[in-house]
């Protein structure tokens, strides 16, 4: 039976007519799903678990939900086209050892795999879930390509459609160099197949997930599919409110182009009197340090526990990125501090920008990714800073914690389940 692409329960877990494709994962369905705890009893009628993702090379982002995904189907088998996880980053795992393709054994794959994107398109469509009832994927690329049969279902949590394929093509093709030459021609030529494929494989998917609205309206523009939002998780108990600020602005991020940590300095390089402290590394550090003067300190990558402290500590966090959902401000509010971001992408859902009856504003946008804009940001936010309360952060920042994707992904799979064996 066909599952209706956006439902909404009841507290007494009956369907109502349908929502918006762009409205959260409705509260009502908490009262239905019951408390964490009881989560993964609920899984064991789900038949055979697969859990897919893109390829495992770091612990981010949508490691984390994989993380959640594995915790709720413990008895579940993990499939990856490729699995280059470092020894320190495999904790997340579970124990579990993750199934393959035969892109783990291309040579210079480790090393560069995002060429071989090609390559793992195929690799990904030729892993076999035939003994599978249920297939979750977590995708941000090709794991919603598995090929899948009429007895299975299949439910993609999309991250985001394949970015560097669609609307952000001339972004990467600018921040990688290659816009023009043979080699642009060739990733232009690429990312056109790329684009078929991944429209191709859409339609194997029965039900999407969304991470926010954001990329809810993206997957309704690529693949003309409605998504139900259910926003990643969000470890806010590693985090403590701190009402007492420092007189510092932070950001933390990886130093690449998109992130915009360049223009950040930048703008901080003039205002010498404020203090500006960026925690992070990667392949922009020459440039950022360039651009430093003596009021800006970059510390490179810190320890989880440096991070938090700092955060705690703030004045206002800086951010600067155009993000599908952004997990960093959202720490920063669990941790009491206030967040001055680029009003674009998924901070527009997870920071307030005026007081509501929710409460209190818990930061403000800029319109630009500039340095004379987020000046003015700056600017902004010290003449409303009394407006930020630390406590209106946290609880802002609770909307998306671990127990509430648990709560609202284990409900929503349960649900489509159901109507699918129905």
């Amino acid at each position: 039976m066909a599952i209706d692409p956006v439902f909404q329960l009841s507290a007494h877990g009956a369907v109502d007519a349908p929502i918006s494709n762009l409205d959260p994962f409705p509260k009502p369905l908490l009262a239905a799903v019951g408390a964490p705890s009881s989560l993964m009893l609920r899984t064991a009628a789900l038949g055979k678990v697969a859990l897919v993702h893109d390829w495992l090379t770091v612990y981010s982002g949508s490691e984390r939900v994989l993380e959640q995904m594995i915790a709720l189907h413990p008895d579940s088998d993990v499939y990856a086209p490729i699995d280059f996880l470092a020894d320190e980053d495999r904790r997340f795992l579970g124990g579990k050892q993750p199934i393959t393709s035969f892109a783990q054994h291309v040579p210079l794959m480790r090393k560069h795999y995002r060429k071989w994107l090609p390559l793992l398109m195929l690799a990904v469509e030729q892993m076999d879930l035939s003994d599978h009832q249920l297939v979750l994927s977590s995708s941000a690329a090709i794991a919603k390509g598995v090929l899948t049969g009429p007895e299975q279902l299949h439910i993609s949590y999309v991250h985001s459609p394949m970015r560097y394929a669609w609307d952000l093509q001339h972004q990467y093709l600018h921040d990688s160099g290659l816009e023009h030459g043979l080699g642009g021609l060739l990733a232009r030529y690429l990312l056109h197949n790329a684009r078929f494929w991944d429209l191709r494989t859409c339609n194997g998917v029965d039900h999407y997930i969304a991470n926010s609205k954001f990329i809810a309206k993206r997957i309704w523009k690529v693949y003309r599919r409605e998504a139900t939002v259910i926003y990643p998780p969000v470890d806010t108990h590693a985090f403590r409110r701190r009402d007492a600020k420092d007189d510092f602005y932070l950001t933390v991020s990886r130093l690449v182009p998109y992130k915009k940590i360049t223009a950040l300095v930048e703008a901080f390089a003039r205002m010498p009197d404020r203090r500006f402290v960026v925690i992070g590394d990667g392949p922009d550090m020459r440039r950022v340090k360039e651009v430093a003067t003596p009021n800006v300190e970059i510390l490179g990558f810190q320890p989880a526990g440096v991070v938090t402290e700092l955060m705690q500590r703030a004045r206002a966090f800086v951010f600067a990125a155009h993000e599908d959902f952004g997990i960093s401000p959202v720490e920063a509010q669990a941790c009491g501090t206030p967040v001055i971001a680029f009003g674009r992408g998924g901070v527009l859902e997870t920071i307030r920008s005026e007081k509501t009856d929710a409460g209190s504003a818990t930061g403000l946008f800029f319109d630009s990714q500039t340095p004379e804009a987020i000046v003015a940001a700056v600017h902004a936010f010290e003449r409303r800073e009394e407006e930020f309360l630390p406590k209106d952060c946290r609880d802002n920042a609770e909307r998306f914690s671990v127990d509430m994707f648990r709560r609202n992904y284990t409900g929503f799979v349960q649900h489509c389940w159901e109507r699918f064996r129905a």
